[in-house]
């Protein structure tokens, strides 16, 4: 049996700001409560919402740890009330509130995915958080479905790259945008049907071009802001807009007889403040559709760079650079 010790090296967030007020900290190992697993962590994945709790602007839900850090993979080394003790010594992945950036982490069992087979512990700490988020907005809040062509924005990032990867698993046609022609070849190399260059081209013009003028049926934004109006000009009629970020600000102007005469629908989400019992459902939707995919390594995580749990600040300037493809991880 793992011997779990008294305390663990974690990053804190010291106060609002850059990457610099990551630091390292020394902290008591979590206990497992009711319906809790221990993670011994192995790998945790760096995204988007860690930079935004970093800055002061996205806080930990009630309850969870303060800790940053929403996913992670590592063996299970104690367990809490009402969960079997024969789960202790596996091999898993998590999506957890916070506390991923440490050398041991809570997560609840029902948020946790066995890893075995061709997936590498890396790989597993990059998937919970972009699997879970994409799964939920493209196809329960967007409704895409075989046959149909969506467009996501920043395609070569963690969420784009799984989201242009699980589009081509279930028969969709993706049109992603990236802000360059080297990240363009990219997306297309993974598997999209057309990248387009928002830098150096107008993606509405080009999404029209691509559809013969008839529009994508599902958009899956990032972005907001501005890019809202325009986004709406790529829809087809009875098209769905599901927001998921706001890396372009919180307000946008758009036309609501364009949402009445062409029906469009306008939806969005945040996956981390969503109840216990949400999140162990969606779970449980993806290990029964998609996790045997994962498991034989037909769908991957597209793997962008490892860095060390200390070095947890240049994995942040890192993100913020935006030059890099797919997921960035932590190694403990």
């Amino acid at each position: 049996m793992t011997k779990i010790p008294e305390h663990m090296t974690a990053i804190e967030i010291t106060a609002p700001g850059g990457p610099d007020v990551l630091a390292a900290c020394n902290r008591p190992v979590p206990v497992p409560a009711e319906g809790e697993l221990l993670i011994k962590v192995s790998f945790a994945g760096v995204n988007r919402p860690d930079i935004v709790q970093r800055k002061g602007l996205y806080p930990a839900p009630p309850g969870a740890s303060e800790l940053p850090g929403l996913e992670v993979s590592g063996k299970v080394v104690a367990s809490g009330g009402g969960v079997g003790s024969e789960i202790i010594g596996s091999k898993v992945c998590a999506l957890v509130a916070g506390g991923g950036y440490a050398e041991y982490c809570i997560a609840r069992a029902d948020q946790c995915l066995p890893v075995s087979g061709a997936m590498s512990m890396a790989e597993a700490a990059a998937i919970p958080e972009t699997l879970f988020t994409c799964w939920h907005n493209i196809f329960e809040r967007g409704y895409a479905r075989d046959g149909e062509t969506i467009l996501v924005h920043g395609g070569t990032s963690g969420i784009g790259t799984m989201a242009i990867k699980l589009s081509k698993l279930f028969g969709i046609t993706i049109i992603v945008t990236c802000g360059s022609d080297e990240k363009c070849a990219a997306a297309l190399a993974l598997g999209a049907d057309h990248a387009i260059n928002y830098k150096a081209k107008d993606f509405v013009a080009e999404v029209k071009a691509i559809t013969g003028g008839a529009g994508v049926h599902m958009l899956l934004d990032m972005v907001a802001g501005h890019y809202v109006a325009r986004n709406l000009q790529c829809l087809a009629d009875d098209g769905r807009h599901v927001t998921i970020a706001l890396q372009g600000g919180i307000s946008a102007e758009i036309n609501m007889a364009q949402i009445m005469m062409r029906r469009l629908s306008m939806t969005g989400s945040t996956l981390r403040p969503r109840s216990d019992e949400f999140k162990a459902l969606l779970r449980d939707e993806i290990y029964a559709n998609i996790w045997d995919a994962v498991l034989s390594g037909h769908l991957r995580p597209e793997m962008a760079k490892t860095f060390p749990l200390t070095d947890a600040a240049a994995a942040h300037s890192f993100m913020e650079a935006g030059d890099f493809v797919g997921k960035i991880v932590l190694e403990i």
